[in-house]
Parts: structure tokens; C-alpha cells; sequence
């Protein structure tokens, strides 16, 4: 890979530590800034918007300018949240600080895609995506553990500091690395790139990621309550065999992007496929504490392995129609998903069967995203069948 993809990787890992460090730190921010912990919570929701929001507004805005440019401009918007995030001296201050920090969040991780696979072969483009995203997986399995350590040692504005350093690190790399590219991000006419992205086939694709990361994180969100009450862990045993969790999210992800290069659509259902079969697996699982942990690390391989195929097979239902804004969007819906999924598993916890069914009934949702991913397949074939056809 050249050097530029890792470059890239480097302001994945940055972004990655914001967006989740924050879920370990619930209860300092809480004290320090005197609201209760469902309220810092939503720290984690309005970083969500934020990403949502930000993905096509700022995709949209910065449309002429060079990738490097949009890639730099971002980190330091990145930068600069971070450093509101530290110096925020009070609630409301934080969570506009959140927001506009995760503005940066989708457009960089759809531009970023643009340009990793504009900088390989055709047939390494996935596996580009899928190192850039490594930077996201390694943010979880070494840069939220280091960050919360630090904000719990050292007061949660530490982590903020440290995570800003990190980004002016970033950007000192991405402008070193990333070739200067004078072609504009995105066409000048962003509203023919908005119809282009309203055809069926990108639609639909964007609902396939939708529905595929619902099924994780309708478990994920619970993790922690599933560990302790159906697999019978203590506590303290959570944050390790989440290690395992992040060990499985680096080795799906990479896998994913190495198969997507071979056959991408194959890959995209059989990921699904198998993600939704590791969750009704688990439903056996969890009672038994050897199994709970490999099937905690068989979830983390199984979910991070349809990224960089959903990333790709929406990027090529847009081809030659806005590439990055469709790539922007794709981020926002895997937002969407975390969202969905989080409302979905509670739904079953508060109102059906109850935590122990968490898991088969979150199937459903990868499940579903085959079904959409097909019927995008099938309109693709009869709307665009030369500019959107899939390798």
C-alpha cells in the first residue's frame, strides 16, 4: 500500500478515539460538569447527528476543492473540536463541541475512501478502504482503552488534550503523504450529484448498510449487561474480552477488504450472511463463558468485515455520479445503523422477549440488508446496467 493509504489510516485512528472514548468516561463527565449520566450519554447520540448532518453539508460545501485540501481542512476542524471539547466549561459548550467535531466524522471517511482507491489498482481498492478503516478498529482496541485510562487517572479533559495532539500528528502526515490531486472532490453541480444519489440502486445500498450494522450494534450497545447477566462475568472481566472484540473487528476488516477485491458482491451477501448466523449463534453462546468470548471476537471479525464491501458496492452504485458524497452518505448510514440498532435491542430488552433475545432477533436485521442489497442488484441491472454494473 502506499504510504498515503496509512496516512490516512493515522486520521482514521484520531477520529476513532473521539468518537468512543467518550463512552468509557460517562461518569467523569458527569461529576465534573454536574449532570447525570443518561444526560453525558447523549454526548454519544449528538456526535451520531453530528456525523449524519455533517457527512453531505460538508461534502457538498468543500465540492471544489482538491481532495488534499478537504482531507486537511477536515483534520483541522477535528483539531479544533477537540481542543473546544477540552476547554468546554460547561455542558452545552461540550455537546456543540462534539457536534462540530464529528462535521469531520462522514466526509472524511468518504473522501478518504475516494482517494485510497484512486491510489491502488482496481483490483486493490477494497483492501485500500479496509486499511484506512484499520485506523478506526485500532482506535477501539488500543486508543479508547489508553484514553479512558487517561481521563480516569487524569481528568477526563486529558483524553481531549492527548486526542488533539494526535490530530495535529494527523494532519502533519496527511500533508506529507497524500499527493496533491488539483481535480475537484466532487462535481461543481451538487444538485446532479443529489439526483444521481436519489436513483434506486444508491438508495438501496445505503439501506443495506443501514440494516447491517443495526444487527451489531442492537447487541453491542448491550454488551456489557449480556456479559454479566447471561454469560456471568463479572465486571471487571467486560473491558478484556472487549479486546477480543477488537481483535476480531482488525481481522474482519482486513479480510473483507481482501475478498471485496475478488468478487465484491459474494462477498457483501456472505458477509451479511455470516454476521447474521454469528448472532443467532450466540443466543447458545453467551451461557457458556469459554463460547462468549470466542463468539465475542467472532462478532467484532464478523460485523467489520462488511465495511469496506458496503462502502464499496455503494461507491459503485454512484460511479461517475458523485463518488465521495456517496461515500459521505454511506458513513452517515453507518451512523444510522449504530442508531437503529441501539433503539432496536432495547426495544427487545424493555417491551419483548427480554436481554436473552437480543441476539437472534438482531439477525433479522443483516438478514433484511441481503434482501435490499439483492433487490439493489436488480434495479441496478434495469436502470444503469453499463455505468453501475458490479464486477
Amino acid at each position: 500500500m502506499p504510504l498515503a493509504v496509512y496516512a490516512l489510516m493515522a486520521g482514521a485512528f484520531g477520529i476513532g478515539v473521539t468518537e468512543f472514548v467518550i463512552m468509557g468516561l460517562l461518569l467523569e463527565v458527569g461529576a465534573d460538569l454536574g449532570v447525570s449520566v443518561q444526560a453525558a450519554g447523549l454526548l454519544i447520540s449528538g456526535y451520531a447527528m453530528g456525523v449524519v448532518l455533517g457527512a453531505p453539508v460538508l461534502t457538498v460545501l468543500t465540492g471544489g476543492w482538491s481532495r488534499k485540501r478537504v482531507l486537511l481542512g477536515l483534520m483541522a476542524v477535528f483539531i479544533l473540536g477537540n481542543l473546544a471539547c477540552a476547554l468546554a466549561p460547561s455542558y452545552p459548550w461540550l455537546m456543540l463541541a462534539r457536534v462540530i467535531t464529528a462535521f469531520a466524522h462522514g466526509t472524511f471517511f468518504g473522501v478518504g475512501s475516494v482517494v485510497a482507491t484512486s491510489l491502488v489498482a482496481r483490483d486493490r481498492q477494497a483492501q485500500a478502504i479496509a486499511v484506512m478503516f484499520t485506523g478506526l478498529t485500532l482506535a477501539t482496541v488500543l486508543g479508547v482503552p489508553l484514553g479512558t485510562w487517561l481521563g480516569q487517572a487524569y481528568g477526563w479533559r486529558s483524553t481531549f488534550w492527548a486526542v488533539t495532539i494526535v490530530g495535529v500528528l494527523a494532519l502533519a502526515v496527511l500533508a506529507a503523504f497524500v499527493p496533491t490531486d488539483r481535480r475537484p472532490n466532487v462535481t461543481p453541480d451538487w444538485r446532479t450529484d443529489l439526483r444521481a444519489l436519489g436513483r434506486a440502486p444508491v438508495m438501496l445500498g445505503l439501506l443495506t448498510t443501514v440494516l447491517g450494522y443495526a444487527g451489531l450494534f442492537a447487541v453491542f450497545t448491550y454488551i456489557a449487561p449480556l456479559l454479566t447477566q447471561i454469560a456471568g462475568f463479572k465486571d471487571a472481566a467486560v473491558s478484556p474480552i472487549l479486546l477480543v472484540f477488537g481483535g476480531g473487528l482488525v481481522a474482519g476488516n482486513l479480510l473483507g477488504g481482501r475478498l471485496a477485491d475478488k468478487r465484491l458482491l459474494p462477498t457483501v451477501l456472505g458477509s451479511l450472511a455470516v454476521l447474521a448466523i454469528v448472532l443467532v449463534a450466540m443466543t447458545w453462546a453467551l451461557p457458556h463463558r469459554a463460547w462468549a468470548v470466542v463468539f465475542v471476537g467472532l462478532l467484532g471479525a464478523a460485523a467489520f468485515a462488511t465495511v469496506a464491501p458496503l462502502q464499496m458496492w455503494v461507491m459503485q452504485r454512484a460511479r461517475g455520479a458523485g463518488e465521495s458524497l456517496a461515500a459521505s452518505f454511506n458513513i452517515a448510514a453507518f451512523n444510522l445503523g449504530n442508531a437503529l440498532g441501539a433503539w432496536m435491542g432495547g426495544v427487545v430488552i424493555a417491551q419483548g422477549p427480554g436481554l436473552g433475545a437480543v441476539t437472534w432477533i438482531a439477525a433479522g436485521a443483516p438478514l433484511a440488508a441481503i434482501g435490499v442489497a439483492l433487490l439493489s442488484l436488480r434495479r441496478t441491472s434495469t436502470s444503469c446496467p453499463v455505468a453501475c454494473s458490479t464486477p
